[in-house]
């Protein structure tokens, strides 16, 4: 097979439209040889982010692209991924056993940041990832009752550091384990940063590719503490459409990209409420506020999500949706923008920095 040929099939392969949200080949390394009886080929394509969810059908959907497109009788194709490690702002390191930190943010409380992250967190390990989520929302932590661990304190063995609680196969800590739920987190600024730093740092977290941070609404001293101590590989920003929301969102927007993280995209909620009685379908906070401030601030739009009730009693429930109904349609909204914010980060740029060892001059 000569050379130009395996370009057209990468070309091909790059070029075509494909039919499942939030899937791209932009960041992927495709390889194609000769297959034992030309005209057969062997195309490995290799994806920086989590599919083990439709793995088989890229499989046969990318074989009849390299067949129709090269006249190919057959194509061995092989869909492989692996999520690497990705650039992090300054002279910061990726955590130990986290190869990636995305921060999940909002401007102002009300919007739903908190049942989002949860729900990402559980899609991504859906799709194969494995995943953490760090409740660093001192003030109100809601994790431990969305993941129905409530009243459940994590072990030291060490007396020094945590080990995750974990449910529905994601890793979890968050400062609710530690204190009791009806106790109110009276703390000035140096003990949020205090607790927030013994939670990043002191949780073994085990093999993870995504760490999910669920941070407090604002811009104060965690997301400060936060930009400038934590390796964030991107965050993600929660907004609804209406305009005091977008407000406080493109504040929070402008903050991280001041402090050089990469935001990854805008995830636009409560977008509209379809009616349980009738089916009539409203947007009762306005229209088209996260694609707005997609376009203005060059960001892409990850995703809307609808103002329902199911979410609601899910996630109080201790079963967030994408557990609770796996196959129902709120769960492929949130499957999709956990596959898009995944996509984001693999076209990121590679961590190189731990790549090369300390070098010590005696």
């Amino acid at each position: 097979m000569s050379e130009v040929t395996a370009t057209s099939i990468e070309a091909a392969l790059r070029s075509e439209t494909i039919p499942f949200p939030g899937v791209s080949l932009q960041s992927a390394r495709i390889s194609v040889e000769p297959g034992p009886e030309p005209p057969s080929f062997k195309v490995r394509i290799a994806l920086g982010f989590p599919v083990t969810d439709i793995q088989s059908q890229l499989t046969g959907f990318f074989g009849q692209v390299i067949c129709s497109a090269t006249g190919a009788q057959t194509a061995d194709v092989e869909v492989t991924w692996q999520v690497r490690a990705h650039a992090v702002q300054g002279t910061l390191k990726p955590l130990p056993e986290v190869r990636n930190i995305i921060a999940v943010a909002s401007g102002k409380g009300g919007v739903g940041k908190s049942t989002t992250a949860v729900n990402l967190a559980l899609a991504l390990t859906r799709q194969g990832a494995r995943v953490g989520l760090l409740d660093a929302d001192i003030y109100g932590p809601s994790q431990p009752k969305m993941l129905g661990l409530d009243g459940q304190r994590p072990v030291s063995k060490d007396g020094e550091s945590f080990e995750p609680l974990e449910a529905y196969g994601l890793q979890a800590n968050s400062v609710g384990f530690l204190v009791d739920q009806n106790t109110p987190m009276v703390w000035r600024g140096p003990m949020v940063t205090q607790a927030f730093n013994q939670l990043a740092f002191s949780t073994n977290w085990r093999d993870l590719d995504y760490l999910l941070v669920d941070l407090p609404p604002g811009t104060g001293d965690t997301q400060l503490t936060l930009s400038q101590g934590v390796p964030l590989a991107g965050v993600v920003i929660v907004t609804t459409p209406q305009d005091i929301a977008l407000l406080d969102a493109r504040r929070g927007l402008k903050m991280f990209e001041k402090v050089n993280v990469r935001v990854l995209g805008i995830i636009e909620n409560m977008s509209t409420h379809v009616c349980t009685a009738c089916g009539h379908e409203e947007a009762l906070f306005g229209a088209g506020g996260g694609q707005r401030l997609s376009d203005e601030s060059g960001v892409p739009l990850l995703g809307q999500l609808p103002l329902d009730a199911r979410i609601q009693r899910e996630t109080d429930s201790g079963e967030p949706t994408v557990v609770s109904d796996p196959d129902g349609p709120l769960a492929a909204k949130y499957l999709a923008i956990a596959r898009a914010t995944a996509v984001q980060l693999a076209a990121a740029p590679r961590d190189r920095k731990s790549a090369f060892p300390k070098i010590v001059v005696e």
